[in-house]
């Protein structure tokens, strides 16, 4: 069974909880036009849901994105998620069963600011704004390690008249909150959105290290503060990403588009992330997706000639040492060593090779044998 680092605890532990066969899990995902380092959570929470699926769990996965636009614009705001959508089903990510929008959500997230107030953990202002109180969530920091950080956030913002306006639910658009003309806060969407669609108990909470702080710890306060319990189980954070020492997240220069552009197979970039561990920070760079491009090319021919020989079955022994290196908090580059080594193995039927080869592309989804009667 998949276990995982949990940043909250510090420990590997189990994701699906004893006897349950559904794993609920949430994925802080980029509010705009996505980079590179956007995709490198939502890889985490696909290879978690694929080795999941493989043991027998159903995956009930939900995945946020945010189309408003504040009036002081920002970084990963504004848009409509259709860069992240597209760019992750071309590295064969498999959609969240729930994705809304906030605009389409903004009932649930002034519920939830109703219910901080009443319970004690937000207070409003006269000006018409809403803030979190730091002060009433005594554990705040223990996801990134730094406790006793926390000054009041905003919850909700008011916004004030423009001469030109717009309609709600269009970009730039407010709303009428009870507390004034305004737009939520920049943290309260990642808690409202997980709560109405796993729940007030869900099993794992998957985003990237940059957001750790002050993002999910606000997430985790509000979460917490308003269900009474801890909400997530458990938290699972990948690591940064840069592009050839330059940041490549939301608004950088590095798309995946641009990976296409260079005449490389864009799941080279998947190949590439696989190859190290999801919690290393990496810097790719130019040099290291063309290698993998050439990787990836020469592994789909190796399959595509085992196809051409009698069939056999899986390979139990090198497939339960590949399993194992997955389960064991996604050590996708020792599965890949070890997939190298049956590769390697003499011993092994050709046909033995193309089984279990196909058998974890159903994890690794490399499209192996896409050069099946090619050659």
């Amino acid at each position: 069974m998949l276990r995982l680092h949990d940043t909250l605890t510090r420990q590997v532990v189990p994701v699906a909880p004893a006897g349950s066969r559904i794993l609920r899990m949430y994925t802080c995902a980029a509010h705009g036009p996505a980079g590179l380092a956007d995709l490198r959570p939502a890889l985490l929470a696909d290879l978690v849901r694929r080795v999941a699926e493989r043991a027998g769990l159903r995956v009930l996965a939900c995945r946020h994105v945010s189309d408003l636009v504040h009036p002081d614009g920002g970084a990963g705001r504004g848009g409509d998620g259709a860069s992240l959508d597209a760019d992750t089903l071309t590295l064969n990510m498999r959609p969240p069963e729930h994705s809304p929008r906030t605009s389409e959500t903004m009932g649930l997230v002034i519920e939830l600011i109703g219910r901080l107030i009443e319970r004690g953990h937000a207070y409003a202002t006269p000006e018409g704004a809403v803030f979190f109180d730091a002060a009433s969530f005594p554990t705040y920091g223990e996801i990134s390690g730094k406790p006793g950080s926390a000054s009041d956030w905003p919850l909700w913002e008011p916004v004030p008249e423009s001469p030109e306006g717009s309609a709600d639910g269009d970009a730039g658009a407010v709303w009428n909150g009870p507390w004034s003309r305004g737009l939520p806060g920049r943290d309260v969407e990642c808690s409202a959105t997980p709560l109405r669609f796993l729940g007030p108990h869900f099993d794992l909470y998957v985003g990237g290290a940059d957001l750790s702080f002050p993002h999910h710890e606000r997430a985790r306060a509000q979460s917490n503060a308003a269900t009474g319990q801890e909400a997530a189980a458990h938290w699972a954070h990948s690591g940064h990403l840069l592009f050839e020492g330059r940041p490549a997240g939301t608004g950088s220069v590095m798309p995946l588009s641009g990976v296409v552009e260079a005449g490389l197979d864009p799941l080279a970039v998947r190949l590439a992330l696989l190859e190290h561990h999801y919690r290393r920070p990496v810097d790719l760079t130019w040099d290291a997706l063309r290698a993998a491009d050439e990787e990836l090319r020469r592994l789909r021919r190796r399959v595509a000639e085992w196809a051409e020989s009698p069939s056999r079955p899986i390979d139990d022994v090198h497939a339960e040492r590949v399993q194992r290196a997955l389960d064991d908090d996604l050590d996708t580059p020792g599965a890949l060593r070890l997939l190298r080594d049956l590769e390697a193995d003499e011993s092994v039927a050709p046909g033995s090779k193309f089984e279990t080869f196909l058998h974890f592309d159903h994890v690794l989804a490399l499209d192996l044998p896409a050069d099946i009667g090619r050659i």
